[in-house]
């Protein structure tokens, strides 16, 4: 059985296992301030052109998102996020947990337009039952969306300065960040990342780790208790080292990069798989995510050779599926499925 439901549905990429078990006999400082941590967060700052930057290790995607959002709100503030973004459809109410509200804007393909924010915070603004209501303390957005589809330099400088106009700051997650910054087309990079927001993670877990996120904030804006808020959500690991022996190899002599390109290829040779026999895009993806309209019976059919996610109904007859590539994927597998797909 072909496994494409999933990009973290393995365990870590050769280099980091060997990197853990070269390290395994080694004794170290706990909590993250162990030589490991300490050599990726410099390895990173330098990647991401940022010697000011913080950075902080945490176990996984949800941890992060709650942990980072809720340190950045008072108590009477909110979110911002399109409908589709991570937090608001596949976190199980982890950041309404924290008791911080999830304020929804319209998406346009997945992705937060400038003008849109711009309008829904003049508009609150000057609204005269603003100060009964929750205030928009912040704005996320993820890199890739939810869709696999990208920011533009351009959109996101954009929604950069709306946000400076209204002060409020702006969290990516990155989740799988390194899938978007190789996808073809795209044309920002960490350093411009860092550049155009106030905090933004690395995903690990969905690319070569197996497990952790790198949280970068990036103006030394980390909440000064972050380390105590990070243990009160249950995201600190007191191995800290597990997560840095981890990101001290994936951003040794660019072994992230390397492998998310792989995982880049693997997924247009799929796409093309895809078009070549007819099946229609949901949307057009360019990074590991691909979102293809397929006919009910073809669901059943093509269900018995390969494992993937069932989004969503598209039409009485027609369901959204979704395929994904990740580092691990092998060309042996995409072969497989193109016999399957094509026969």
């Amino acid at each position: 059985m072909i496994t494409l439901e999933s990009d973290y549905n393995n365990g870590c990429h050769p280099q980091v296992l060997q990197h853990l078990m070269e390290t395994n006999n080694c004794k170290s400082m706990t909590y993250g301030y162990d030589e490991w941590s300490e050599r990726a967060k410099q390895k990173i700052k330098a990647l991401c052109e940022a010697p000011e930057a913080q950075i902080w290790f945490l176990v996984g995607g949800t941890q992060t998102n709650a942990t980072v959002i809720d340190s950045m709100l008072h108590t009477y503030e909110g979110v911002v996020a399109v409908g589709s973004a991570h937090i608001n459809t596949h976190e199980a109410g982890a950041i309404e947990f924290t008791e911080h509200k999830i304020i929804t804007i319209e998406g346009r393909q997945g992705k937060m337009d400038a003008a849109d924010l711009d309008h829904y915070m003049d508009e609150f603004l000057h609204d005269g039952n603003a100060d009964h209501c929750v205030f928009p303390g912040m704005a996320y957005i993820t890199f890739p969306t939810e869709y696999g589809t990208l920011y533009t330099a351009a959109e996101l400088d954009a929604l950069y300065q709306v946000c400076r106009k209204y002060d409020m700051p702006l969290y990516v997650d990155g989740a799988r960040l390194g899938y978007g910054l190789m996808a073809p087309g795209n044309d920002i990079t960490l350093p411009y990342l860092a550049r155009h927001c106030d905090a933004f993670y690395i995903g690990g877990t969905k690319v070569g780790a197996l497990c952790g996120e790198a949280v970068v904030f990036t103006h030394a804006n980390a909440h000064p208790h972050f380390f105590s808020i990070i243990k009160q959500h249950g995201a600190l690991v007191a191995k800290g080292r597990v997560t840095g022996v981890q990101f001290d190899a994936l951003f040794t002599d660019n072994l992230y990069f390397d492998i998310s390109r792989r995982a880049i290829d693997r997924a247009m040779e799929m796409k093309r798989i895809f078009e070549q026999r007819g099946y229609p895009f949901y949307i057009d993806s360019p990074t590991n995510q691909q979102f293809v309209v397929l006919d009910n019976d073809e669901v059943e059919r093509l269900g018995r050779h390969v494992r993937f996610t069932v989004w969503g109904k598209y039409d009485e007859h027609h369901t959204i599926c979704r395929f994904v590539t990740s580092w691990a994927t092998t060309e042996e597998e995409i072969e497989a499925l193109r016999t399957a797909v094509l026969g």
